[in-house]
């Protein structure tokens, strides 16, 4: 046996090492108050801004389209198994569910405490990270585009 195969390697707890190195922490702060994005110069902001964007709006896009299609294509076997028989729809029925689900989404227009608590962390962070935020926003457009 050689010297390489009788390396020794070191075992590592893999949940520790993320809780101690986790990215987000490392560069937004542990409290995700987004004040530690500003250490870093306006083009690095912009580059992970843009970069983290473009790979949401492709993502965005794909799974979009993804979605699109399995509503659509479900909405169309629908009807076609309706018209040739195999399926009865009740279509007032339909509506009148539709109406009513309405009539329940207007009365409860006021979102519940824990959302309007995230909208307002939400936008404390992007008050903070202005620069971030907006190389984000384009990233996201151009990653929509492609």
């Amino acid at each position: 046996m050689s010297e390489k195969d009788t390396e020794t390697f070191d075992v590592m707890e893999l949940a520790e090492h993320v809780k101690k190195q986790r990215w987000w922490n490392k560069m937004f702060g542990k409290n995700n108050s987004g004040a530690a994005a500003e250490k870093y110069s306006v083009a690095t902001q912009l580059a992970i801004g843009g970069v983290s964007g473009w790979c949401a709006g492709y993502l965005f896009q794909k799974v979009g389209k993804l979605a699109a299609s399995a509503v659509g294509g479900g909405f169309f076997l629908l009807q076609i198994a309706h018209h040739t028989g195999y399926i009865k729809v009740d279509w007032k029925r339909v509506e009148q569910d539709v109406n009513k689900a309405k009539k329940q989404l207007k009365l409860n227009s006021e979102p519940p405490k824990e959302v309007r608590t995230k909208i307002n962390e939400v936008q404390v962070f992007v008050k903070k990270n202005i620069v971030l935020t907006g190389g984000f926003a384009g990233g996201f457009l151009l990653g929509l585009a492609s």
